[in-house]
């Protein structure tokens, strides 16, 4: 058997070596806990820092009363305030012209005069034809005064009397119709002379000296002129349908042309169609603008900007804070807590970079500026900015 103080040391020995077993079981548990501890304090801290960010930051606006006095604009057409092909009423040879493109004519001033030799052959021939008339109606008649002279004295019978009056009527016929032809070719021979049906400017000219013309359009004749009144001119416009409710005879507008920077042609609004066009869904209207310069040309192109009411009642807002979702248009607005509510809107009119808004908000709304396309009712958002309520 082991000596006592042998076994004594064994079991001192054992105890230590116990202890340092349970600090180091100790120590081990205590570094892995901690490492749990703070892997998990960085998961929760990670979680929360990513549900921070994941709410979105926001700006807010408010609606705005709307003013007046918003401005449209849009294309417009301009046109002469009259404009008349002329044709020509006779077929013939161009003879001569007076009048080039661009000079000012008064009505009934010549512009070019058409050789017609196949009129002046017509109407020598009905002069020929109406004499004929004329000479047979006179021995027509004399021949029917002496038969009522026999018929008075019964050298005749009634009935070749009233036979020989007759002949006179259609005699009388006869010349009437000649003196008819006779006074229509003659009519048609003032045509020869085209001459302008207006006041106006000579805008095209499509003759020269020894062209063969045919008698008018529908006889497949060629234009010969185009004379167009422009002292005053019409605009035409088509109006989307979104306005049209805001057109109104004797709105004024301002006319822009590009071959005229920085200067403006007052127009006044005169009519409109009363429909919207099936195609394009816009309302035409009719502009007048006076034009004693000449400076407005028939045909061209000019940017027209009405001066439009504001609607009654209207708010404006800009096109930033609308969202386009399948129901229709809305807009996102937040409540003391940030909470999101999606609400629906009814424009009125829209107005490029704002549109008034007639039913479907209030002055005290907070409205979000650019809102996310991702953004639902109940959602939380950070408020960034606020801007001052107008």
């Amino acid at each position: 058997m082991p000596p006592q103080n042998e076994v004594r040391v064994r079991s001192v020995v054992g105890r230590r070596i116990k202890r340092v077993a349970l600090v180091v079981v100790v120590l081990a548990v205590a570094i892995v806990g901690n490492g749990l501890f703070v892997r998990l304090n960085a998961r929760t801290e990670a979680q929360t820092l990513a549900s921070e960010q994941s709410i979105p930051i926001v700006s807010l606006i408010h609606a705005a009363p709307s003013e007046g006095g918003n401005s449209l604009v849009l294309p417009g057409n301009l046109q002469a305030y009259y404009t008349a092909p002329i044709f020509a009423r006779v077929a013939g040879y161009v003879k001569s012209w007076s009048k080039d493109i661009g000079a000012h004519v008064h009505k009934g001033e010549l512009l070019a005069e058409i050789d017609t030799p196949d009129v002046d052959q017509q109407v020598e021939q009905a002069r020929a034809d109406l004499a004929n008339a004329q000479a047979a109606y006179k021995q027509s008649q004399s021949t029917s005064e002496r038969w009522a002279n026999l018929l008075r004295i019964g050298a005749v019978s009634k009935q070749d009397a009233e036979e020989k009056s007759s002949d006179l009527e259609v005699k009388a016929a006869v010349v009437k119709s000649s003196q008819a032809n006779l006074d229509r070719l003659l009519t048609m021979k003032t045509f020869a002379r085209i001459v302008a049906p207006f006041d106006g400017v000579v805008t095209e000219r499509t003759i020269d000296i020894g062209n063969l013309v045919n008698a008018g359009a529908g006889g497949g004749g060629s234009q010969l002129f185009t004379v167009s009144d422009i002292h005053k001119m019409r605009v035409y416009v088509r109006v989307p349908q979104n306005y049209s409710a805001l057109i109104r005879e004797g709105l004024h507008a301002k006319l822009s042309l590009p071959e005229y920077p920085g200067q403006t042609f007052p127009a006044q609004l005169v009519s409109t169609s009363d429909a919207i066009s099936n195609q394009s869904n816009t309302l035409l209207v009719q502009l007048e603008a006076e034009n004693p310069d000449d400076k407005l040309k028939a045909g061209g192109y000019a940017q027209v900007n009405f001066e439009l009411p504001a609607t009654a009642q209207s708010l404006s807002l800009p096109v930033s804070a609308l969202l386009f979702r399948a129901d229709g248009l809305t807009v996102a607005t937040v409540d003391d807590v940030g909470r999101v509510q999606l609400k629906p809107i009814n424009i009125s009119s829209d107005l490029g970079t704002t549109v008034e808004i007639n039913s479907g908000l209030t002055p005290s709304d907070r409205v979000i500026d650019s809102p996310p396309d991702s953004l639902r009712s109940g959602d939380t958002v950070r408020i960034a900015a606020e801007a001052p309520r107008r």
